[in-house]
């Protein structure tokens, strides 16, 4: 997945958080869970898999780049409201924050195509987003 690893350590960068790491057992868990939404007609739901963070991107009649899914998660930073901890009122920042989660040491990422659109599926460990627990 040429450039995830990369968009990921630019928005940590900007955030003050060390780099990840790229992890292949992720990668292969993170592909599991792509395929399998894929057999389930890419009803996008997070597998639930214990002990792993988890970013879900859903693209419809486009192909994106690992930036621009990347891209869709950070552009949540602009509802996060750091000095609260908190999200803008109904509005959506968890995907943002696991991308910056300090503790976060790996990822691995994974996609599938559903005809015309694809899912992307990025894992995480250790996984952050915990209530009362700042990202950075």
């Amino acid at each position: 997945m040429a450039g995830m690893l990369a968009a990921h350590n630019a928005a940590r960068r900007e955030a003050g958080v060390p780099a990840l790491q790229w992890s292949d057992t992720l990668t292969t868990s993170a592909q599991r869970w792509a395929d399998t939404l894929r057999a389930n007609g890419c009803n996008m739901r997070h597998s639930g898999a214990r002990n792993l963070g988890e970013n879900l991107a859903w693209a419809g009649g486009q192909m994106l780049s690992p930036s621009q899914v990347v891209g869709m998660w950070v552009s949540e930073k602009r509802t996060y409201d750091a000095a609260r901890n908190t999200c803008a009122p109904g509005a959506v920042c968890g995907h943002y924050t696991q991308v910056v989660w300090r503790s976060t040491t790996q990822l691995g990422c994974a996609k599938a195509q559903c005809g015309r659109s694809e899912v992307w599926v990025c894992q995480y460990t250790p996984p952050g987003n915990y209530v009362g627990q700042r990202p950075f």
